[in-house]
């Protein structure tokens, strides 16, 4: 008989396909578990995989008696209250550096795109008032790559592989982390100097209640009015209320964003400016990112059911 692995967050069905091949899976479609399963069934749940942006905490976790594992699909396990799970034994385990590779390209896609305004280029060719030789002040020059300043807040996985590609534009790179590492970049010992000093700042910080909103009103002001946000992390980690401020009022110039506050729900002020460019947190949906973390999750599940320690564990809080 199959081991059973209990679906708590929505997934779809194409990305549970290889684990299906291996296990009993108890799919909830992103709905409450008792509203699905019997008691009966669940009471025996010893393993679920879940979105790690979802929120599993305590209560959660004290529906499911014999749980010992949580497997998050993704680097991100924020949603998980990590000092729960370890006061019940439960293992975490997560899809470590699975697609830094590809939320590096989606920064990088995003950067790009406000910096040049790719959009309303776009929209300017569409709309055919390049054709018409019809002026417009959003066509106006804009700074190139060479020489400017990025700074990086986190250097993660993610983190790294993003100064790697913005030092192939010719940038100057700086970062901001818990952790100076030797790294051919400016270290800045605190987020308000990394603003103060950038003119894009990349957010790729793990999220969590220490990042809650730490990107606000004060650090934008820093960045000036020629200043950038890219933030492939966490909309929890990014004022929302201060960021469309900030863009309403001039205060920074653009922003590129991958992930939001509200998902996916974003504010129809911020989704009606021009110099915002928006992707629906599709940073790691790709092909081979998907793979990767599957790979992941699948040695995390295994190892589990086998007795051995998750090989891709959550350090606890």
């Amino acid at each position: 008989m199959a081991d059973k692995v209990l679906i708590y967050s929505r997934f779809p069905k194409t990305m549970m396909a290889r684990f299906a091949e291996r296990f009993e899976l108890l799919d909830t479609a992103g709905k409450p578990a008792r509203e699905v399963f019997p008691p009966d069934e669940l009471s025996g749940v010893r393993a679920m995989l879940t979105a790690g942006g979802t929120p599993l905490g305590a209560e959660a976790m004290d529906l499911f008696p014999k749980l010992g594992a949580i497997v998050c699909y993704g680097t991100g396990y924020d949603g998980v209250d990590l000092k729960a799970a370890a006061a019940r034994n439960i293992a975490v385990g997560h899809s470590p550096g699975a697609n830094a590779a590809s939320v590096a390209d989606i920064a990088m896609t995003l950067m790009l795109a406000a910096t040049r305004r790719l959009l309303v280029a776009d929209q300017y060719v569409r709309s055919g008032d390049w054709a018409a030789s019809k002026q417009s002040p959003l066509m106006r020059p804009q700074a190139g790559m060479p020489g400017r300043r990025i700074g990086i807040y986190g250097m993660g996985e993610i983190g790294r592989k993003i100064a790697v590609r913005c030092a192939a534009f010719e940038t100057e790179v700086g970062y901001f982390s818990r952790t100076q590492y030797d790294l051919p970049y400016r270290y800045f010992p605190s987020l308000e100097a990394l603003a103060d000093w950038c003119s894009v700042l990349m957010i790729a910080v793990r999220a969590g209640a220490e990042t809650q909103h730490v990107v606000n009103a004060d650090i934008l002001r820093r960045l000036g009015a020629d200043g950038y946000v890219v933030n492939v992390s966490r909309g929890s980690v990014v004022d929302e209320k201060a960021l469309v401020a900030a863009l309403v009022d001039k205060a920074i110039a653009g922003a590129g964003l991958d992930v939001f506050e509200r998902e996916p729900h974003t504010p129809d002020v911020l989704t009606a400016l021009p110099n915002v460019v928006f992707a629906p947190h599709i940073g790691g949906h790709t092909l081979d990112s998907h793979v990767a973390m599957q790979n992941c999750v699948l040695a995390n599940l295994t190892a589990f059911f086998e007795g051995k320690p998750l090989p891709y564990a959550v350090k606890s809080a």
